[in-house]
């Protein structure tokens, strides 16, 4: 099994729902204990009992990724509860959509603070354990727009091309210790957010992706699984498109 060792903790953010909830529960089943992160704490609480009903282990911490102090206060808690965290899954995330022409400052500073600014700050404050421990895996999630840009969504897209970067430079300055980080860049998804999609535009979406569908939460979860196994110890500093063929 293409698994973490069942020793390891591995911490989720944006856990509560969607992706993050498909990653959360993949990774318990591959035997990690899973510290699930997000705002929403009854819903969190879901995805925890879930888990453990399916005979894995979980712990909340509820916090907004947006805050400053928020990475090192729950990471630290984490270690201390649970033991060294042996991967880490940014995959929190906000969009405040709009025109370049009409987006205020305000809705193009929070998405850069929360998924790029974000995600650093979580990268940094679990840094310190995985460095001494000379061993750890960082999986961002991305988006397909940070590849290819899209009209309403520049502080979306600029966010998400800047993870690409960041997973890279991570990625040198952490190789030698046994760290890897990669980006998992997502196309179309069977989502909340995709499910309020009207059917005309859901049907114009899908002439552009080869596969003509929607992928499954549970399709990125498994490349998070792989992303975070022992057989992607020799893969870093990579974007890995998963998009059903619409950027290639």
């Amino acid at each position: 099994m293409n698994s973490p060792s069942n020793s390891h903790t591995a911490l989720v953010t944006g856990a509560s729902r969607g992706l993050g909830r498909a990653i959360a529960e993949r990774l318990a089943l591959d035997g990690c204990h899973v510290a699930l992160v997000a705002r929403q704490v009854d819903k969190l609480n879901e995805v925890r009992d879930a888990i453990v009903a399916a005979g894995g282990r979980a712990s909340v911490y509820p916090a907004d990724i947006s805050d400053p102090a928020a990475a090192l206060q729950v990471i630290t808690a984490v270690e201390k509860e649970s033991g060294p965290l042996g991967a880490l899954i940014n995959n929190a995330g906000i969009t405040r959509d709009g025109l370049v022409m009409r987006m205020e400052d305000a809705d193009w500073s929070a998405v850069i603070e929360t998924n790029l600014t974000g995600a650093f700050r979580w990268i940094r404050a679990a840094s310190r354990g995985m460095l001494k421990a000379r061993s750890g895996r960082i999986v961002n999630i991305g988006s397909v727009v940070g590849l290819v840009g899209n009209a309403g969504q520049a502080n979306y897209a600029a966010a998400k091309a800047g993870l690409i970067g960041l997973t890279q430079s991570v990625a040198r300055e952490f190789a030698s210790r046994g760290i890897t980080c990669n980006c998992i860049c997502p196309g179309f998804f069977e989502t909340d957010m995709t499910s309020m999609l009207k059917e005309d535009i859901k049907s114009k979406i899908l002439t552009g992706i080869p596969l003509n569908r929607f992928g499954k939460p549970s399709e990125v979860a498994g490349l998070v699984s792989f992303l975070c196994g022992p057989d992607a110890g020799y893969v870093t500093g990579q974007a890995w498109a998963i998009d059903g063929g619409m950027t290639m």
